[in-house]
């Protein structure tokens, strides 16, 4: 793909202010939450990245679908006020002043609201990403599914004499070459409170060829601290100051059970020694740690529907010079499905295993491929 002088520049200069600012030390919590850091709400004059319709979600089976989700009696429900005087969406209680706190597994964390449930709380969910920048394109309230499209973090263009000159007039050619997707996965929990967790996906445009003049998308890891930083913000947003959100994701409570693989009847499985409620948030959150996309789940049957997802394909067809290049009669499909099931063995043991279409564990080497990947994910 061809980019313009104008656009090369930008993105050499965006890429020596990220350098500098990496060697400086400036990714720490502390400084990622200066106001600064983080700014998606200018990403409209980049070229658009809405996910192509050849490339959106599967039809979802009718059997596979959840009741759809009804609006909360009586409409929102009235917030709650804790001891130090917030205005809250969470239910105060001696375990948790704030009525909502921070759990964590590894490097991930994600929040409970207590007293809540996921419908109660989707439309605030929507707001706030519509509020940081963001379109959404998976809204989906009976699978508690949401994820934004790609976007810009226009905090990361360095502010310098050619923007504030020659960018201002033709903005859309300057760009950090940089691109940003969030997934949210809202959990129902067995205590009548809710879990949210948020995911970081990155595409970064990389210059090739000896003259620099042409590129290419690639992959950069997931942002714990990125997540970590909109955790924080959805936090205000249900009515915490700055302060006591980060005091909660600095006191995280651990969330730990390894995983064990059982190897029994010729087919490798997962056991986790904790109940369904905890299993299934976990399963879910390796899930989104990994190249497999949650298209649909069902929590009364204990499946999550997954397929292998490429995000370089998904941003080579979008945008304007992707229309150019990618007719919608593409023969490329959406990735095959795999059927992820979590299964309560006992009151503190769950087993997590691939299944084919008929029910069956699936012995295929792309399933047990699977499994490996989410016993390194839940250790």
């Amino acid at each position: 793909m061809k980019r313009s002088a104008l656009s090369l520049h930008a993105t050499r200069m965006a890429a020596l202010a990220l350098a500098l600012s990496t060697l400086a030390g400036c990714d720490t919590l502390n400084d990622w939450f200066s106001s600064d850091k983080v700014n998606y709400k200018g990403a409209g004059s980049a070229p658009p990245l809405a996910i192509p319709s050849d490339l959106s979600t599967a039809k979802v089976d009718e059997r596979y679908a959840a009741p759809p989700v009804g609006a909360a009696l009586g409409g929102a429900p009235q917030r709650a006020v804790t001891p130090a005087g917030n205005s809250t969406e969470g239910v105060p209680s001696a375990q948790d002043p704030f009525g909502m706190h921070i759990e964590r597994d590894g490097d991930r964390r994600w929040l409970v609201v207590d007293g809540r449930t996921p419908d109660q709380l989707w439309p605030q969910l929507q707001e706030f990403w519509e509020e940081n920048g963001f379109s959404l394109a998976t809204n989906a309230p009976t699978t508690g599914i949401m994820s934004t499209d790609w976007a810009e973090n226009r905090a990361n263009i360095p502010d310098d004499w050619f923007r504030r000159t020659i960018g201002k007039v033709i903005d859309f050619a300057y760009s950090s070459g940089t691109r940003d997707r969030f997934r949210t996965l809202v959990t129902r929990a067995s205590d009548n409170a809710t879990d949210i967790s948020i995911t970081h996906s990155a595409m970064e445009e990389m210059l090739t060829g000896q003259d620099k003049t042409s590129s290419r998308w690639e992959e950069r890891p997931r942002n714990p601290t990125l997540e970590a930083v909109f955790l924080a913000k959805l936090m205000q947003k249900f009515g915490l100051t700055d302060a006591q959100a980060k005091q909660l994701l600095t006191e995280a409570r651990p969330a730990t059970a390894p995983a064990k693989i059982d190897t029994a009847d010729g087919a490798a499985t997962l056991d986790l020694p904790e109940s369904f409620d905890r299993a299934w948030l976990r399963v879910g959150l390796a899930l989104d740690r990994t190249n497999f996309t949650v298209d649909n789940r069902d929590r009364e049957k204990g499946i999550y529907y997954v397929r292998y997802a490429d995000s370089m394909q998904e941003l080579k067809r979008e945008g304007i010079f992707g229309k150019l290049f990618y007719s919608g009669n593409s023969s490329k499909k959406p990735g095959q499905e795999f059927l992820v099931n979590v299964r309560s063995k006992s009151d503190s043991l769950t087993q997590v295993a691939v299944l084919d279409a008929n029910g069956q564990v699936d012995t295929s080497s792309d399933a047990q491929r699977i499994v490996s990947l989410l016993h390194a994910q839940l250790n």
